[in-house]
């Protein structure tokens, strides 16, 4: 299983699904109970009822039962219906009566055991049942298959899920193919499985900016996501190449902003443009149900604004917001940018009010404002900044992006959210609530929780997904320094050189996935799995690794990527269709890159 669990003890037999098996749960369970016969009856072509108590558990004789008739439930004889036709009701769902143990209601066909004539022993009172146990705490859950039923146990419903998550994992990997699978046996192994998740933040970033990925294309991320128990997605909505969320106040963000007329291809300085336009963005329906997909499956998502720099898109929609003001073009090139918002009491206005909008869209607790790569070079040259400054009281241009970054986490704070930002905020005075995502290595994870900030981890010579993944000439569009899957998997978002009390400052982790040259979803599958399987198990298992030990489970969990249709790279190399030839990247060695990060965290 990836993520590997707690403890997994085997146990005898196994349980066999059928047309028989019932599924139950609480109230307060039903939206995961959902999700679970979602899952399983597609490939299993398994009806998989809800049920609520058997007829002889629920204390009722047969005469007191009530039947199902359409939408309402009548008493047999008053129906007018023989026994061998009615549906016995009992709680919510009505059963045909011969999966309650009674006469059928209709003739089993024997291919509906999954190609099996006879059904296990004890398999045709077999039933999933979800519940939960407030001894469990938050997100844990237990589960236990015996040739008789399935129990899951969860402190809360995201703990139910992952149980869930788990179950799939037990049975063959054809069960995430989404039509009937002919002559598969769908059993479950008996066993016993108690498990929690090590953090609290188990994430993936996602930059829909750079290239753009349809609505559906996301939902099926989320998915994946799902399946590996990461429980944060952030969302990078907004860069210099697009803005892709709709905000109603001012929509020229997304008629202007939305779009470039081509994009760079490759990574190199003097790299060329494919002339070809890109662009598109989601509604604010398309945001609410991507939302709400994703809380169904326990993922929170937290978008990112950026700010002030990487903000041509918003610059070319609105130049009022720019230091010199003049009319810009979405940027078409990837790299940092020298064009950032200017600091007037109206531009920090226009983006609380931007923010107004993302929360009415995102209930997050976190709120992403960017920060990052902020280059000070027109704040310096412009005669208007510099006189801002002396205004403010501010003496230096970090200072400055500070005043700015503060003021929208003022807002963010008295609205009760807590602002999100990448670890270059921690060059200036940093408000109290502020959390940190710690990119440039590990140095800004140590600075933050040091100075009492909560922290997510993202060092990018860890888990940076869009880096090469081999010294192999056939990667597409080579990027940085090789990051293998047993590289990625021996990330621990908790630097040792911390505290105990410091190191409660880590929240976990997360792995990022930049989209420069990721121009398709297809593009995206290679880059994220299965790394990103490894890094699932880094933020979900105990710590302490095994790689030998993963690798042998990872070979199982790629059928299960197969089933599901996902395009990762293969351990030989990629295959044909994934190469970029021609195209020319931006290798570095892992010394160059150290020596590059090590100058830019010198002041934090």
């Amino acid at each position: 299983m990836i993520p590997r669990p707690v403890t997994t003890i085997p146990g005898t037999g196994e349980l066999v699904l059928d047309r028989s098996t019932t599924l139950t749960a609480p109230a307060e369970l039903t939206a995961v109970l959902t999700w679970l016969q979602g899952a399983l009856r597609p490939a299993t072509g398994l009806p998989l009822r809800e049920t609520g108590l058997p007829l002889r558990e629920a204390g009722l004789p047969l005469r007191e039962a009530e039947l199902s008739v359409g939408e309402t439930s009548l008493p047999l004889r008053e129906a007018g219906l023989p026994l061998r036709e009615a549906e016995l009701s009992v709680g919510e769902t009505g059963l045909p009566m011969g999966e309650s143990g009674l006469v059928e209601a209709f003739p089993r066909n024997p291919q509906d055991s999954g190609g099996a004539t006879e059904l296990a022993a004890g398999s045709a009172l077999a039933t999933i049942t979800l519940e939960l146990d407030t001894s469990l705490g938050a997100e844990a859950y237990r589960l236990r298959v015996t040739p008789e039923a399935a129990t899951i146990s969860a402190g809360d419903a995201a703990g139910a899920f992952y149980g869930c998550q788990s179950l799939l994992q037990l049975l063959p990997p054809a069960i995430h193919r989404r039509a009937p699978v002919a002559g598969q046996r769908w059993a479950l192994p008996a066993v016993e499985i108690h498990d929690a998740p090590r953090f609290v933040w188990r994430g993936a970033m996602l930059d829909v900016a750079r290239h753009f990925m349809p609505k559906h294309d996301v939902l099926r991320f989320i998915d994946l996501m799902a399946l590996h128990r990461l429980n944060t997605l952030h969302w990078h909505l907004t860069d210099d190449q697009g803005w892709r969320v709709e905000i109603r106040r001012y929509p020229r963000l997304t008629d202007v902003g939305a779009w470039r007329h081509e994009s760079q291809v490759g990574a190199a300085r003097d790299a060329p443009t494919d002339g070809r336009p890109h662009g598109g963005f989601y509604t604010q329906d398309d945001i609410r149900e991507i939302v709400a997909y994703a809380a169904l499956r326990h993922i929170t998502i937290v978008p990112e604004i950026e700010s002030p720099g990487h903000v041509q898109a918003a610059l070319a929609a609105y130049p009022q917001l720019g230091v010199s003001g003049r009319q810009l073009e979405v940027f078409t090139r990837w790299g940092v940018n020298p064009n950032v918002l200017n600091v007037e009491e109206s531009t920090v206005d226009f983006f609380t009010g931007v923010l107004d909008e993302v929360l009415e869209l995102f209930p997050s607790r976190y709120i992403g404002v960017g920060g990052d790569e902020c280059p000070k070079d027109q704040w310096r040259a412009d005669p208007r900044t510099q006189q801002r400054m002396a205004e403010l009281g501010i003496s230096t241009e970090e200072g400055l992006q500070a005043w700015f970054i503060r003021r929208l986490d003022d807002h963010l704070t008295a609205a009760g959210r807590r602002l999100f930002g990448w670890d270059e905020i921690l060059e200036g005075d940093v408000a109290p609530g502020a959390t940190i995502a710690s990119w440039r290595g590990m140095t800004g994870a140590v600075s933050a929780a040091r100075r009492g900030h909560d922290v997510v981890a993202c060092p990018d010579d860890l888990v940076y997904l869009d880096y090469r993944q081999s010294e192999s000439a056939d990667e597409p569009i080579p990027v940085s320094i090789p990051l293998t899957v047993e590289d990625v998997y021996a990330f621990d978002p908790v630097p040792p050189e911390l505290t105990p009390a410091e190191a409660r400052h880590i929240l976990g982790g997360q792995a990022n996935i930049w989209t420069e040259h990721a121009d398709s979803p297809r593009t995206v599958d290679y880059l994220a799995f299965p790394r990103l399987c490894a890094v699932a198990e880094a933020l979900w298992s105990p710590a302490g690794r095994d790689y030998p030990d993963f690798a042998q489970r990872l070979q199982q969990h790629l059928a299960r990527l197969d089933a599901l249709g996902v395009e990762y790279r293969h351990a030989d190399g990629p295959r044909p269709w994934q190469r970029r030839p021609g195209i020319p990247g931006r290798p570095d060695t892992r010394e160059q890159r150290a020596a590059h990060i090590a100058h830019l965290v010198s002041n934090i």
